[in-house]
């Protein structure tokens, strides 16, 4: 079964109505998908962020049901390696949460799914998929 990492913009898609996670994953998306620690952390944000925090909150703990949160350690190694290799080069890091996000899809050999294919472009040995350009 193919394995999928969902970038939080993706999540924010799917929450919003704007895509059917089941459209690109099947009736099981919630196998063949998961998140980063990272992602669950930015959705809770939004919530809370939002101007009815409460009903948001409830949407998010719904989304996050059943749904995988990979742990951010498991990416050290690539993290760190990507972090280092972007400063050398003298490429501009987005952010330190991408940096994460995309380490964790390489770490484990996941198609990173996301609207922000710019941002994780320049990763060495990452597979993108980009589900908002296949409607």
């Amino acid at each position: 079964m193919t394995r999928y990492l969902l970038d939080t913009n993706i999540c924010v898609f799917h929450l919003r109505g704007k895509l059917n996670l089941r459209d690109y994953a099947g009736e099981q998306w919630r196998t063949a998908c998961c998140i980063s620690e990272v992602t669950a952390l930015e959705l809770y944000y939004g919530a809370a962020n939002s101007a009815h925090p409460a009903k948001h909150h409830a949407a998010v703990d719904t989304f996050l049901e059943g749904l995988t949160a990979l742990p951010i350690v498991d990416c050290a190694g690539v993290y760190a390696g990507e972090k280092v290799r972007f400063k050398r080069a003298g490429m501009p890091l987005n952010d330190e949460f991408d940096l994460i996000i995309g380490s964790s899809a390489i770490a484990r050999d996941l198609i990173l799914v996301t609207d922000n294919v710019k941002h994780f472009k320049n990763f060495q040995g990452i597979k993108i998929e980009n589900w908002m350009n296949k409607k």
